[in-house]
């Protein structure tokens, strides 16, 4: 259902990770990490589910074609990552600072889509 995509085959430019060096008594050191994209898959997704076990947290993906039904349905997941808990609270600080600065550029996401639907009165945002 979701819709897959190859990305252009090219190397992404080199991220710095800040990583303590064994030995080094608490002291960073920057390490560079290239991230080849060329076998990547893009995925959209419109619904995610999260859940997880005392080691994992896990997130399914997919695609609902009919979010606002009020109806049963069956959602097939179409991705699926199992990342450690170190692993999911750097991203959920990555998401988190990527949305925040969204925000500052665009607007506040509404999360609730009767608010997002509903008109606004003049000289409301």
């Amino acid at each position: 259902m979701a819709e897959n995509t190859k990305t252009p085959a090219k190397q992404e430019e080199s991220s710095v990770v800040e990583k303590s060096a064994p030995g080094a008594e608490g002291q960073g050191q920057q390490v560079r990490i290239s991230l080849d994209d060329s076998q990547a898959d893009a995925s959209y997704s419109n619904f995610c589910r999260v859940t997880g076990t005392p080691e994992e947290v896990i997130i399914d993906f997919s695609l609902n074609p009919n979010p606002f039904s009020r109806q049963d349905q069956t959602v097939k997941v179409d991705k699926r990552l199992v990342l450690n808990y170190y692993t999911a609270k750097r991203l959920f600080a990555a998401l988190q600072q990527t949305i925040m600065r969204h925000e500052q550029n665009f607007g506040v996401i509404e999360l609730n889509v009767q608010r997002r639907l509903a008109p606004q009165a003049p000289g409301k945002k």
